[in-house]
């Protein structure tokens, strides 16, 4: 049986072995696509597409919501969502509500 510093270089030969099997498959697929790039005139955009960005911007975006209140005095409006605005502290909200048509 082998001792544990036999085991351990054993392992740290394996390590390296592998590594360099693995650079080296890098190397030829990385080289694969640049050849089919080439090939093909491909451009960042047909690989990655060029959606990308835009959907970024509209997923943060939300959809306005209608008003449901209006102070009579200054026509503001509130959806009702979120914090009241101060024309409305202390007072009845349905007593400001919109009427639906």
């Amino acid at each position: 049986m082998a001792t544990l510093q036999e085991l351990i270089a054993q392992k740290e030969a394996l390590d390296q072995l592998i590594q360099e099997q693995r650079t080296a498959e890098l190397s030829e697929a990385v080289g694969k696509v640049k050849a089919l790039i080439a090939e093909y005139g491909l451009t960042q955009e047909d690989i990655f597409g060029g959606v990308r960005a835009k959907k970024e911007k509209t997923e943060g975006m939300k959809a306005k919501v209608a008003a449901k209140y209006r102070d009579p005095v200054s026509g503001k409006e509130w959806s009702g969502r979120g914090i009241a605005p101060k024309w409305l502290q202390g007072l009845n909200k349905a007593d400001f509500l919109i009427q639906q048509a």
